[in-house]
């Protein structure tokens, strides 16, 4: 592990808005420095049918597949484009990290072991780039008993930890999640875990009332007033009151799951601004609960460019610097397709992936599994 590797990293999260890609150089200890960024939207007919693929539904299987290649075809092009950008040939990148397109999350379940199930076609991916694809990152932490996420605590360790006092950091995609890490002095162990929706509801939301794919800066819901018998509802969830090892998906937080909690006459905006406090409130209130020690919170993910809900953690967190991971030298929209460079890195050189502390497996597992060009 002496020499340098070029890797690329793609990741299609719970939002839906498309998948982000990173071509990084990774140096013999795995830090990345990230030499190129792309992303490429879904269209609107492959969001509508990733989004229908979350519920059972006719066909579902044949769907499904058509659903994965479709999925790898769009993951090929960016890929294309990463290299143009890069300036590298596909011959130069030692593999890509593909999680593909999670559409059920299920762990512990029925026998007690689960699943966790990403569309993807690594294959065709591989077929398509003639670079090696490493893939299916979840699984083999949900066979050792764990949740299969989150994932990108390890990743955030290496990138972020080692600060002189306990910083977290929250990943704002369509769901939220907390990693936890604490002062390079202290022994504790990395924790992290699913917090709550993120972007899911929101984007949900003015997509219903006003036709837009999120909320641009977070200025709909900036303009609303927070519904306190709405919110008190929304914060009555059991998931937000468990213990972690916790993770979660939009098996739990989806339209099903708030739209009998708007009761009452209620303003659209105000609606948006109270789901705004609530996935602040979640982030918070975790936070507060889980490390009191944290001094500084670090935000990535989409959520993290919604300036309305940066003020809200803010003002929920007031004695914590409150800022996005590029005060830390990684842009928000870079590190989870960063996070699933690293994991293909960790998978090659057969370093564990995964914090049993944070997922709850029964110990260390080299992650994913590979497709070769």
């Amino acid at each position: 592990m002496g020499t340098s590797e070029l890797l690329i990293g793609l990741m299609s999260g719970t939002s839906l808005d498309g998948v982000d890609g990173v071509l990084a150089r990774f140096d013999g200890q795995g830090r990345p420095t990230v030499l190129a960024h792309a992303h490429r939207p879904f269209s609107a007919v492959l969001r509508d049918e990733l989004l229908a693929l979350n519920q059972s539904g006719p066909d579902e299987l044949h769907r499904g597949a058509l659903a994965g290649n479709a999925l790898a075809e769009l993951q090929s092009a960016l890929v294309g484009e990463l290299l143009t950008i890069g300036g590298m040939s596909a011959q130069a990148v030692r593999a890509v990290g593909s999680h593909g397109q999670t559409v059920r999350h299920r762990p512990g379940e029925f026998d007690g072991t689960g699943y966790t199930l990403q569309l993807n076609q690594p294959a065709l991916l591989a077929e398509r780039c003639g670079i090696d694809v490493v893939s299916d990152f979840r699984s083999r932490d949900v066979a050792a008993g764990g949740q299969g996420a989150p994932l990108v605590p390890a990743f955030h360790a290496m990138a972020f930890g080692g600060q002189p006092a306990a910083t977290a950091i929250l990943n704002l995609g369509g769901m939220a999640n907390l990693t936890l890490l604490p002062a390079a002095a202290d022994p504790a162990p990395v924790r992290g875990f699913d917090c709550g929706p993120g972007n899911a509801l929101l984007d949900f939301w003015i997509q219903r009332e006003r036709g837009q794919s999120y909320d641009t800066d977070g200025r709909w819901s900036a303009g609303g007033q927070v519904d306190q018998a709405l919110l008190a509802r929304l914060l009555d969830e059991p998931f937000l009151r468990a213990a972690p090892p916790k993770s979660t998906g939009r098996d739990l937080f989806n339209p099903a799951w708030l739209l009998p909690r708007l009761t009452g006459t209620l303003k659209p905006q105000d609606v948006q601004a109270t789901l705004a406090e609530f996935t602040a409130r979640c982030a918070a209130e975790a936070l507060v609960a889980q490390a009191s020690d944290t001094t500084t919170l670090l935000c990535c993910g989409g959520g993290a460019l919604n300036q309305d809900l940066m003020r809200r953690l803010q003002a929920l967190l007031p004695d914590l610097r409150v800022s996005s991971t590029d005060s830390a030298g990684l842009p928000p929209l870079q590190v989870e397709a960063t996070a699933f460079a690293w994991l293909a890195w960790a998978f090659l050189h057969r370093q564990p992936g995964n914090r049993p502390e944070v997922t709850g497996a029964r110990g260390l597992r080299v992650l994913g599994a590979l497709h070769p060009a």
